[in-house]
């Protein structure tokens, strides 16, 4: 036994001294201390002795056993203070004056259209307002004319905190603050991101993201919101876009209107992005609700206004010809790699 120990031990030795990587080192472990390994096999050998013998040849091997562990354990200890060496040594010899690379990120598209929206309204002369996300009920419902138990709450798929705070289901949550802040007249806009707890499909999220628009001056009408819409799609999409105003209902707008854009994916002849109806929902919008301007601090009888909620995410599609908008949150870099800097 003692011989075939001394046997195991001198091809142990001579086997680290081949194994130049962790993971030979790792083969090496496997076949000496595994349960299958050789010295497993050596123990299994000891049912052929006894008495003296048996304790004796038992602790050889266990002698082996540990010679080996520490052995395998200080290679590899080596193994890794070399790597770190040769990292450190390379950063070291890292040459500052070489050229820069080439290749640059991306800005995610949502990013691309809303800084491009911006800087339309902001040569309209509107300013550009921040909000934060989570919003308490009164501005994301009261001061829009949506008292508690309104049915359109129900529209909204809510996400509610456990703290009664809720997370903006609309940019139009911003609108009380900003009218308070500023006063009339006023134009604004204030581009966010909204939550809704609705089932995802080719064309709605639970997360997106809106721009919220208002001009509060005396004598605004309909065609000031017709003209400034047309203006900033026809600025995006780099020619006319084709858009219809119908009626829609909503509390802080009287009257109230969805303004679609044709579908520029299918060209109007129907998708799964337009639920094959060629037109695409892209911005309710109204005359602002007189109700709404009076717990803005703003008097009705002196000023009107027009607000629009448009959809960022649905306008970055039809920008970019995205047919799902679930390839936005999906954070997949080929998916979005695409976007070059500007």
């Amino acid at each position: 036994m003692e011989g075939k120990i001394n046997e195991l031990r001198q091809s142990f030795e001579q086997a680290l001294q081949k194994a130049a990587a962790p993971e030979a080192l790792e083969a090496l472990r496997v076949e000496y201390l595994g349960k299958k390994g050789l010295l497993a096999e050596l123990m299994q050998s000891l049912r052929n002795f006894s008495g003296d013998g048996k304790k004796q040849a038992g602790q050889l091997i266990n002698t082996l056993k540990n010679e080996v562990e520490q052995q395998i354990r200080r290679a590899t200890e080596k193994l890794r203070q070399a790597e770190l060496d040769r990292l450190v040594n390379s950063a070291k010899e890292y040459d500052v004056s070489l050229p820069e690379r080439t290749e640059h990120g991306s800005y995610h598209p949502i990013s691309l259209v809303q800084r491009e929206v911006e800087r339309i309204f902001v040569t309209m002369g509107f300013s550009v307002e921040e909000y934060p996300e989570i919003v308490d009920d009164y501005h994301c419902f009261e001061a829009l004319n949506i008292p508690k138990h309104h049915p359109a709450r129900d529209m909204q798929d809510t996400y509610y905190l456990s703290n009664g705070q809720l997370l903006k289901t609309h940019t139009s949550a911003a609108q009380n603050a900003i009218m308070r802040k500023y006063g009339a007249p006023l134009r604004a806009i204030f581009p966010g991101r909204c939550f809704r707890n609705e089932s995802t499909d080719a064309c709605h999220e639970n997360t997106f993201f809106q721009m919220e628009g208002i001009m509060i001056d005396k004598d605004i009408s309909i065609s000031n919101l017709i003209y400034f819409m047309k203006t900033m799609l026809s600025e995006v999409f780099k020619r006319d876009v084709k858009v219809r105003l119908r009626p829609g209902f909503f509390p802080f707008v009287e009257p109230g209107f969805e303004l679609d854009i044709s579908c520029l994916i299918c060209g109007g002849e129907g998708c799964s992005s337009c639920k094959n109806s060629g037109w695409l929902e892209l911005c309710p919008c109204g005359m602002i609700h007189p109700r709404v301007l009076e717990m803005g601090g703003i008097d009705p009888n002196e000023y009107t206004g027009f607000a629009f909620g448009l959809g960022l995410t649905r306008l970055a599609m039809m920008r970019y010809g995205i047919k799902d908008i679930r390839d936005l949150n999906s954070g997949s870099l080929r998916a979005l790699g695409q976007f070059v800097t500007e």
